[in-house]
């Protein structure tokens, strides 16, 4: 019985009271804006920015991972083992009955 009855618990929705995100967002442009015309500083790199990426270098197989490049994946890989068969299946026997 207990498979039939099994509720799922409520969503957390917290919605802000005192924020205003229209106001953030045109205060973000503003401050962009004034950086490109020079009226601003150039902003300083968070923790982030200069955090990112700095472990990829120090191991060996993340950075030969990304001189590599793109590959194929397996599901790929299978469905063109199978295209590839039928089209020899097709081109051996003419059609395509099995």
């Amino acid at each position: 019985m207990g498979y039939f009855g099994v509720r799922e618990p409520r969503r957390f929705n917290h919605k802000y009271i005192f924020v205003d995100e229209r106001r953030e967002k045109l205060d973000r442009i503003v401050e962009n804006a004034k950086r490109d015309l020079g009226m601003l500083p150039p902003k300083e790199t968070g923790y982030e920015e200069r955090i990112r990426g700095a472990f990829e270098g120090e191991t060996t197989h993340l950075k030969r991972r990304k001189e590599e490049g793109a590959r194929f994946s397996t599901k790929t890989l299978v469905v063109l083992l199978v295209i590839m068969g039928l089209l020899l299946h097709y081109l051996v026997t003419g059609s395509l009955e099995f």
